[in-house]
């Protein structure tokens, strides 16, 4: 098989209405009728590759050279419309997202570096501020959505004291960036401004550095360049926000849906962790990755690949993989799942742990302050977005004992 749309069954559509409440029957259908690697079609019907077997995707993102992250290799570019949906995905630019080997290190380098120099306490205590002061804004309301009022909320805020951002100018980034990240009319511009915003702070902390993210990567052996912080500023941004604003939707909706968590809310801070973790394996934020570019022709999963193919990352359906998941292998903390990648091309370290201090004191923040959390409509009538690539509630109504707002917060 070269092609795949030359092959005997016909590519599966990677895109619309059956991807929008139960992608994981889907996934299971694609690993019946092609195996680890399927062919499928992305929106406008143009062909990639579906890896969905957890070792095949194990081998895939552990060989940058044969599967690379530049998109100009590609070799469907002239199919593409001017207008095409995912060009946001793959539209090469100069940022550490499309680098390799050796430059691809040194980029990804000084992010960790940068990331891991940020005191993880102090994150700790600014992700619970936050949390305090979401929760201060609808608390005597004894109702609220917890998507768009709280867990939206939290990654650009945090993210915007990771980059020492001034106080007075942090409503107005996390407005821009969420704009930026939308697909409206306003994005392009939204977008410029961010970009604007984060060279206005490059030279701010050029002057006056701190103890931040900023500051660290201008510091940093790497000798990154003013344009390469920017883009890999705006980087950290996109990858923090939608990723795990949904891990902390995603964990709290199975937190009040799961009688395995409903009976430790008042007072169970140990079970947020292990519903930190199952969300991963089951409901990952991230689902599908666009992608790899094979720089040569090659077999995996049993498929021809041709160079310049795309290979589509299935998070979801490797984590879901039967051949090598045990029958719960969240129960033991097993975190071996691919939900933040794998490889040269992964989050990389320690972007996961930071993440993770993010959603899980935010979770516990919200379940200490409201112990009588319940959902306000049926679990059954919550929604997903509907992305192939995101995995997110739409909206996540919920009731509780009206409380004051916490003296002396905020």
């Amino acid at each position: 098989m070269t092609d795949p749309q030359s092959t005997p069954l016909a590519p599966v559509r990677l895109y619309g209405p059956r991807f929008e409440q139960n992608p994981a029957a889907l996934y299971a259908e694609i690993r019946r009728q092609y195996g680890p690697v399927a062919p499928v079609l992305l929106d406008g019907d143009i062909p990639a590759w579906f890896v969905c077997g957890y070792r095949e995707m194990h081998q895939m993102t552990s060989d940058s050279q044969l599967f690379a992250r530049d998109t100009r290799r590609w070799n469907r570019w002239e199919q593409v419309p001017g207008d095409w949906p995912l060009l946001p995905y793959v539209v090469h630019n100069a940022s550490v997202m499309f680098t390799e080997g050796a430059e691809h290190r040194r980029r990804a380098g000084a992010i960790g570096d940068a990331l891991a120099a940020f005191d993880q306490f102090e994150l700790a205590e600014h992700s619970e501020r936050v949390a305090d002061d979401l929760i201060d804004a609808f608390a005597g309301r004894g109702e609220a959505d917890l998507m768009a009022d709280y867990a939206l909320q939290i990654p650009l805020n945090v993210i915007a004291k990771m980059f020492g951002m001034p106080e007075s100018e942090t409503p107005e980034l996390v407005r821009d960036i969420s704009m930026s990240l939308d697909v409206g009319p306003g994005a392009a511009d939204a977008y410029l401004r961010v970009q604007k915003a984060m060279a206005r702070l490059l030279g701010t902390k050029r002057l006056r550095p701190g103890s931040d993210v900023p500051s660290h990567l201008l510091q940093h052996p790497a000798n990154l360049t003013d344009d390469e912080i920017v883009l890999d500023l705006l980087v950290v941004t996109a990858a923090a926000q939608q990723p795990t604003a949904n891990w902390i939707g995603n964990t709290i909706r199975l937190m009040l849906t799961d009688e395995r968590f409903a009976v430790t809310l008042a007072g169970g801070r140990a079970s947020v962790g292990q519903a930190l973790n199952e969300v991963l394996w089951h409901d990952t934020p991230t689902q599908n990755f666009i992608g790899r570019f094979a720089t040569r022709d090659t077999q995996l999963g049993g498929m021809r690949i041709r160079a310049g193919d795309m290979l589509v990352l299935g998070l979801a359906a490797a984590n879901a993989d039967p051949k090598v998941r045990t029958e719960s292998p969240d129960a033991a903390g097993n975190r071996a799942h691919m939900s933040f990648g794998h490889g040269e091309h992964g989050c990389p370290y320690p972007a996961p742990e930071v993440a993770e201090v993010m959603a899980r004191t935010t979770v516990e923040v919200l379940l200490d302050r409201l112990p009588d959390l319940a959902l306000a409509v049926p679990a059954a009538a919550l929604r997903w977005r509907p992305s192939v690539w995101m995995r997110g509630l739409a909206s996540l109504p919920v009731t509780f004992t009206p409380t004051f707002a916490q003296p002396g917060l905020g």
